[in-house]
């Protein structure tokens, strides 16, 4: 049996990765594959109620090395009970960030030791690593337009409320990552309507995993 092929999105938070990866994996599915629509942190049970704690917001005092081992938990078990079998059977596994959020996240914006984070990584994931990984990226005005829309129909969750400094280093570790492994990563810029992105993202699915 053919091994499936892993795809990530990823970006700050607001750019449209849960959007557009539901749209890819409904393009996909109408193609005959077989998918799997992951997040992170999440997709199993121990790792939702991971997720629960990572974003309750009254969890202010979390320390940036409790966040860091906590996501890596929660890696570490969708990898093995969900993700590698889901690959191993030829299914098309799609996931809502993944361990470069960590990178950028907990190493950029909360500025814990970036080799400490990779070996966390690699630990968590082993020889399960994404086939491709889709970038997702608006400008700074588009970008604050779309989180205040969100922020007025559901609260913010601890991380999303975040400064705007914060958001911009992770922004910066998004950057540096995809110039780290251009091979990997793949940037689009989500102008215009979903739509609109969704047939970037498909397209370059096509063009590189085929």
């Amino acid at each position: 049996m053919q091994q499936g092929k892993f795809v990530t999105f990823e970006g700050v938070d607001g750019t449209g990765k849960t959007t557009q990866s539901q749209l890819l994996g409904r393009s996909l599915e109408s193609e005959g594959l077989d998918v799997l629509l992951l997040r992170e942190p999440g997709g199993t049970v121990i790792s939702e109620k991971i997720r629960d704690i990572l974003l309750d917001a009254s969890q202010s005092h979390m320390t940036a090395e409790t966040e860091v081992l906590l996501f890596e938990a929660a890696r570490a078990q969708i990898v093995r009970e969900v993700i590698k079998p889901a690959l191993e059977r030829g299914t098309w596994v799609i996931c809502d960030r993944f361990m470069d959020s960590t990178v950028a996240y907990q190493g950029y914006g909360r500025g814990l030791d970036l080799e400490v984070i990779d070996k966390l990584n690699a630990f968590a994931v082993g020889e399960t690593k994404p086939d491709l990984t889709i970038l997702l990226q608006l400008p700074p005005q588009g970008l604050a337009e779309r989180l205040e829309k969100r922020h007025e129909l559901e609260a913010a969750d601890r991380i999303d409320g975040e400064s705007e400094s914060f958001r911009a280093e992770v922004d910066r570790g998004f950057r540096a990552l995809a110039a780290r492994e251009p091979e990997r990563f793949r940037c689009i810029e989500t102008q215009g309507t979903k739509e609109e992105t969704a047939g970037l993202v498909l397209e370059l699915v096509r063009r590189v995993l085929s």
